[in-house]
C-alpha cells in the first residue's frame, strides 16, 4: 500500500511523500550497491568507536558520573536501543538514503521530516568537526611520544592557542607572540577524508574495514590488559555523593549519572549512519536492519568493559581529560601500550570522520532529491565515482575550516541533542507508520512497538532534557533558524508542489 498525498495537502508543512516516490528513486539511484552485511556493520561500529573511548570517557567519569560511567553507557545504550529497533523497521520498509528525515517524510510530514534533518546536519556536519579537533590532539600526543613539539600557533584555533602561551607563560616558559594561528592537522585530516569520499564508497569502505580491525582489536587489547592493572578499591564509592556546583549543576549521584549518559551518548550517534548507506547496500532490506542492531550491542558492551577497566586502573578524579585511556596506561609504566593506543585513537578518530562525513553527505543527498536543498549541488554525483562529489567537498570545507579555527569544547553535547531528538521523533514515527499503514511489507518488525516507541521517545527526550542549559538554548537557536530556511527555501522548491491537485 502507498500513503498518498491528498489533494488538500499539497500546500500543507505536514504533507506527506507517497511511499510510491521511494521506489522511484530506489530504481532511479546511481549509487553503488556493493555493501554487505558486515560491510555495513563494520561502518556503524567505525562511527560509534572513536571519541566515545578515546576522549570522552574522561570527562564523563572525571567530572560527573566517577566509576558509575558503566551505568552512564548502560543508560545511554538503551535510549539508542529502543531508536536502533525502531530504526530497524524504519529500514526494511524504506532502503533509501537519508536515514531518519526519509522515514519521517512518508509518515509524519514535510515540517517534521525537514527539522530532523536539520538536526541530522548538526549531528554530522559538528560531529565530525569535533571529532577533528581530537585527531589533531591525539596527533601531536603522538609526535610528543618521539619528542617532537610542532609551535603552539601550528596545532591549534586561535583561541586554544593564546590560552596555551599563555598557560606556558605562566608556568616560565619562553613562548614567542603570534599574531596568526591554525590548527593545521585537523584541517589536512579532514580533506585526507573527504579525498576518500568523494573517490568511491568501495574504497571508503575498504579503508574502514581496516581502521575497525585495528581499533576493535585496540579496545579488547584495553579490556584484556587493562585487566590486570584494575585496583577494585578505585571503585568505592562506585557511585559518588552529589555535588551542586555554582551553576546549580549536580555532579555525580544519579543526576550526575544521567548527564554522562547525555554527554557519551555522542559517542552512540554512528549506529544510525548504517541507514544512511541503505541506497548503497547490496541488500538493504534485511542487510540494514541487521547492522544497526548489530553494530549497537557490539559496541555497548565494548564501551561498558572499557569505562569499567578504566576506572579501575586509574581513580576517577584523576583520569586524563583529553586522553584517559593512553594516560591511564602510562599511569602504570606500560609506555609501549601508550604508542598502541595513540595509533589506534588516531585511526579510530580518522574512521568515525569518514563515516559522519559519509553520513552527512547522503542525508543532503536525500534532502536535494526531494527539493528541499538545491539540486545542483547537494544532488550531483560524480559520473565516473558514483558519489556526491560536490556535497562531499562542501561538507569537507566547512569541517575543515570550523575545526582549524574554531575552540570545540561544548559541541560533543549540541551534536547530542539533535541526535536525541531525531531518535525521539523516529520512535513516534514508526508507531504512526504502524497505525496507518498496517498492511506495508515490513521484513522487520520491532517487538512490541507500542511498548518500545513509548520508552524511546521518553528516554530520549529525558536525556535530552538534561542536557546543559547553554547547549539547549543553542539546540533552540538552531532549530529557529532551521525553520527560516524552510519557510524561505525548501517548501517553496519541495517536490510535492509538483503533484497534481
Amino acid at each position: 500500500m502507498e500513503t498518498q498525498v491528498k489533494p488538500s495537502d499539497t500546500t500543507s508543512v505536514w504533507r506527506k511523500k507517497p511511499l510510491a516516490a521511494y521506489e522511484a528513486d530506489m530504481k532511479k539511484s546511481e549509487l553503488k550497491r556493493v555493501l554487505t552485511r558486515w560491510g555495513l556493520t563494520s561502518l556503524g561500529i567505525g562511527a560509534v568507536i572513536g571519541g566515545g573511548v578515546f576522549v570522552l570517557t574522561g570527562i564523563a567519569a572525571n567530572e560527573w558520573a566517577g566509576p558509575a560511567l558503566a551505568l552512564s553507557f548502560m543508560m545511554a545504550g538503551i535510549a539508542c536501543a529502543f531508536a536502533a529497533l525502531c530504526y530497524a523497521e524504519f529500514a526494511s520498509i524504506l532502503p533509501v538514503e537519508g536515514s531518519a528525515y526519509a522515514y519521517s517524510y512518508g509518515t509524519v510530514g514535510e515540517l517534521f521530516a525537514w527539522l530532523i534533518g536539520w538536526n541530522l546536519i548538526l549531528e554530522y556536519m559538528m560531529g565530525a568537526t569535533t571529532v577533528a579537533v581530537s585527531w589533531s590532539g591525539y596527533f601531536e600526543k603522538f609526535l610528543h611520544l618521539f619528542n617532537v613539539h610542532p609551535p603552539v600557533w601550528l596545532m591549534n584555533d586561535p583561541v586554544t592557542a593564546q590560552e596555551k602561551a599563555e598557560a606556558m607563560r605562566a608556568a616560565g616558559q619562553a613562548v614567542p607572540d603570534f599574531s596568526f594561528a591554525i590548527n593545521l592537522p585537523a584541517f589536512l585530516i579532514v580533506w585526507v577524508v573527504t579525498y576518500i569520499l568523494v573517490k568511491g564508497i568501495k574504497e571508503a569502505a575498504s579503508t574502514n574495514n581496516i581502521i575497525v580491525m585495528v581499533k576493535v582489536a585496540t579496545v579488547i587489547f584495553v579490556i584484556v590488559a587493562g585487566a590486570f592493572y584494575v585496583d577494585v578499591a578505585n571503585w568505592t564509592p562506585f557511585i559518588p555523593d552529589p555535588v551542586v556546583d555554582k551553576t546549580g549543576q549536580t555532579h555525580f549521584g544519579f543526576d550526575g549519572i544521567v548527564t554522562a549518559a547525555g554527554i557519551v551518548f555522542f559517542a552512540y550517534i554512528g549506529f544510525d549512519a548504517v541507514s544512511t548507506q541503505a541506497g548503497e547496500a547490496i541488500n538493504p532490506k534485511k542487510d540494514v536492519p541487521f547492522a544497526i542492531i548489530a553494530s549497537l550491542i557490539i559496541c555497548t558492551i565494548l564501551y561498558i568493559l572499557v569505562s569499567l577497566v578504566l576506572t579501575g586502573m586509574v581513580r576517577y578524579d584523576a583520569l586524563d581529560l583529553k586522553a584517559p585511556v593512553a594516560q591511564a596506561f602510562a599511569d602504570q609504566g606500560l609506555t609501549w601500550a601508550v604508542y598502541l593506543i595513540t595509533i589506534a585513537a588516531i585511526a579510530g578518530l580518522t574512521s568515525v570522520m569518514l563515516v559522519m562525513m559519509l553520513g552527512q553527505t547522503r542525508i543532503f543527498l536525500g534532502m536535494a532529491k526531494d527539493g528541499l536543498l538545491p539540486r545542483n549541488l547537494f544532488a550531483s554525483i560524480h559520473p565516473t565515482f558514483k558519489t556526491p562529489w560536490k556535497s562531499t567537498i562542501f561538507v569537507g570545507a566547512i569541517v575543515s575550516t570550523v575545526a582549524a579555527l574554531t575552540p570545540i569544547d561544548k559541541v560533543s553535547q549540541l551534536c547530542s541533542s539533535g541526535t536525541l531528538f531525531a531518535f525521539a521523533m523516529i520512535c513516534g514515527a514508526v508507531w504512526l507508520l504502524r497505525v496507518r499503514e498496517p498492511n506495508l511489507e515490513r521484513p522487520y518488525r520491532t517487538p512490541a512497538l507500542p511498548v518500545i516507541a513509548t520508552l524511546g521517545i521518553l528516554a530520549n527526550l529525558y536525556l535530552m532534557w538534561n542536557l546543559r542549559h547553554d547547549t539547549k538554548l543553542t539546540f533552540l537557536v538552531w532549530g529557529i533558524l532551521g525553520l527560516i530556511v524552510y519557510f524561505l527555501y525548501s517548501r517553496k522548491n519541495s517536490n510535492l508542489n509538483d503533484l497534481p491537485d
